[in-house]
């Protein structure tokens, strides 16, 4: 009795020990601007500096992105490559409405999201009709068709050279570099509620019943169940954690550009997620964090005096930040399939086995798209 007791607690602090973990994680990234951290190589300067803040609400706006796609591949197994439609949307709807509406920043939010939503509700309705590839191009002609519209109404979005935020309508503590640490304190709460999105949406039964005709759709139908339905309340909630994100973006960068809604980004984001891994609600955060970072440090190395004094069948290649970033993807792919969280996932399994003395035909394996509970 005593022993399945301990058993039963121990269970319930391993249940408990993610959620605890998550919670010291979001309070130490929410005091980071007020502490002297430096990590030479990685941040351009100490943690309170507008520089550094600036790039980690950057990595935390494009972490958010990656959270909310890993709920179409990860969750619905859908391949969407029009994801970048509802960034977009979430970015422009902002800028819009605060324009031409005049409404406050509050208001303006809860308008573009609700813009983002239908937007998502109709194009979802339509792109679900088919799967597979057909699904994928039919997300891409929806989003290529979007980004010809933002550069053909300069009147409207600024054509290619874009929008800039209507900053009449901005309360001043959201404006200019000395209010990045307020900007950096947005972003983090915008990732926090598309991370709550994806929970909701991974662990409610529709949820469930679209992670389960991910599997096998047909098995789902004789069940009686829609799963229609299920992937389009998944495609919508993964619209407005875009949206969101989008909406920080157009904060942070105090403007938005076409490329915004492009094919390009839904790629990148894609790329994000397979480095951080696959169906892992974690792995999609530092899928994102970790790419940010290496795209902007890259950048910063590939103009550096070292890289310039190496030979031309050095240099050339190691000046262009995708070409080391396309390099390390391929690396990734090769040697580390299920990405970075399903690569330490794949670790403490096979150490928890050891631990409990159990067979290696007895572990149990995640499939490959298996979310964690953290």
């Amino acid at each position: 009795m005593t022993d399945t007791t301990s058993r039963t607690r121990s269970a319930g602090l391993r249940a408990l020990l993610p959620a605890l973990i998550g919670a010291a994680i979001v309070v130490l990234l929410a005091i980071l601007p007020l502490l002297n951290v430096e990590v030479p190589g990685i941040l351009p300067g100490p943690t309170y500096t507008p520089g550094t803040l600036a790039l980690l609400s950057l990595c935390m706006v494009y972490a958010a992105l990656a959270l909310s796609y890993n709920m179409l591949l990860g969750t619905a197994g859908l391949l969407s490559f029009g994801h970048a439609l509802y960034f977009g949307a979430g970015a422009y709807g902002l800028g819009i409405v605060l324009q031409y509406l005049q409404v406050p920043l509050w208001p303006g939010i809860l308008i573009a999201v609700l813009g983002g939503l239908v937007i998502a509700a109709v194009t979802g309705a339509i792109s679900l009709r088919v799967t597979g590839i057909p699904f994928a191009m039919v997300t891409l002609a929806f989003a290529q068709a979007m980004s010809l519209l933002v550069r053909r109404n300069a009147q409207i979005t600024g054509g290619e050279e874009g929008m800039s935020l209507p900053t009449a309508h901005v309360p001043d503590w959201l404006i200019g570099v000395i209010n990045t640490r307020n900007l950096y304190w947005v972003a983090l709460v915008v990732v926090v509620i598309v991370y709550l999105i994806a929970l909701w949406v991974d662990r409610s039964r529709l949820g469930r019943i679209a992670q389960a005709t991910r599997e096998n759709e047909l098995r789902v139908r004789v069940l009686g169940l829609s799963p229609y339905l299920a992937k389009l309340i998944v495609f919508v909630a993964a619209a407005i954690g875009a949206s969101l994100a989008g909406i920080a973006y157009m904060l942070l960068q105090s403007g938005t550009q076409p490329q915004a809604v492009s094919a390009d980004l839904t790629i990148t984001v894609l790329v994000m997620l397979v480095l951080g891994g696959v169906g892992f609600r974690w792995g999609a955060v530092v899928g994102g964090v970790v790419y940010t970072l290496l795209d902007q440090r890259l950048t910063v190395l590939s103009r550096s005096d070292a890289i310039a004094g190496l030979p031309d069948m050095l240099r050339v290649p190691l000046a262009e930040p995708l070409f080391i970033l396309g390099v390390l993807f391929i690396l990734v792919v090769m040697f580390l399939p299920g990405g970075i969280a399903g690569t330490v996932d794949s670790l403490m399994r096979r150490r928890r086995a050891r631990r409990t003395g159990d067979l290696p035909g007895d572990v149990e394996i995640a499939p490959e798209h298996e979310q964690v509970r953290a």
